[in-house]
């Protein structure tokens, strides 16, 4: 999946801070493999993360395409310069994210819907699927907001770690379609989203997937 001189960004899962650090695989192992010590993406300092520390790794193949895993520090090693040994997980448990298109999650997430003026009265409606470049939303019948061509979506994110992150999105309408009963499903594109909003989605629709993958179901 990824060869010696890659560069993996390590995300730990249970610290408090956002942390995110980079380091470069130099050794494969049996069921590990071994990076530097990781340097802190925000100080640029060496990080020397404890034994035992859990997090999610991020890195890009020669066809552009990003995977992230999960993996954990197993311990540190002493050779031709000091490495960092890491757990290895199964191949079937990497999760794969087109850099060109947002990988896409079916799930009911509750979202606020407000004007970017004032062309409608704000209300609350549940998404469809979502990924870290736009959703689909569910709205009722007669719901009047065909007339806005951009508004905000305000959602709360729940992640493994217990932290909730709150979002408000900046969309575009790409189109309204119809479902049954006269329902509409709202399509909108997410504009110019932080850094920080794209990584807490891609991050919240991975630990979604690998919940599924963990359920034996189809993602």
């Amino acid at each position: 999946m990824f060869k010696i001189g890659d560069i993996l960004m390590l995300e730990p899962k249970y610290t408090p801070q956002k942390e995110k650090f980079n380091c470069m695989v130099v050794e494969m192992g049996t069921g590990c493999f071994y990076t530097d010590f990781p340097i802190d993406v925000e100080t640029g300092k060496i990080a020397f993360l404890m034994d035992g520390t859990q997090f999610n790794a991020t890195f890009s193949n020669v066809e552009q395409a990003v995977y992230i895993f999960e993996s954990e520090v197993l311990g540190k090693v002493k050779g031709r310069i000091p490495m960092m040994q890491l757990l290895l997980p199964e191949a079937e448990t990497f999760v794969k994210i087109q850099r060109r298109q947002f990988v896409r999650l079916d799930v009911t997430l509750d979202t606020a819907i407000h004007p970017e003026h004032s062309e409608f009265t704000p209300f609350r409606a549940l998404t469809e699927d979502i990924s870290a470049g736009g959703a689909s939303i569910r709205l009722l019948k007669g719901t009047a907001i065909q007339s806005a061509s951009q508004l905000y979506l305000w959602m709360a994110l729940p992640l493994k770690s217990g932290e909730i992150h709150y979002l408000r999105l900046k969309s575009k309408v790409i189109r309204v379609t119809e479902k049954e009963h006269g329902n509409m499903l709202l399509h909108v594109q997410f504009l110019e989203p932080t850094k920080n909003d794209v990584q807490t989605l891609m991050r919240f629709i991975f630990e979604k997937q690998v919940d599924l993958k963990k359920k034996g179901l189809h993602v």
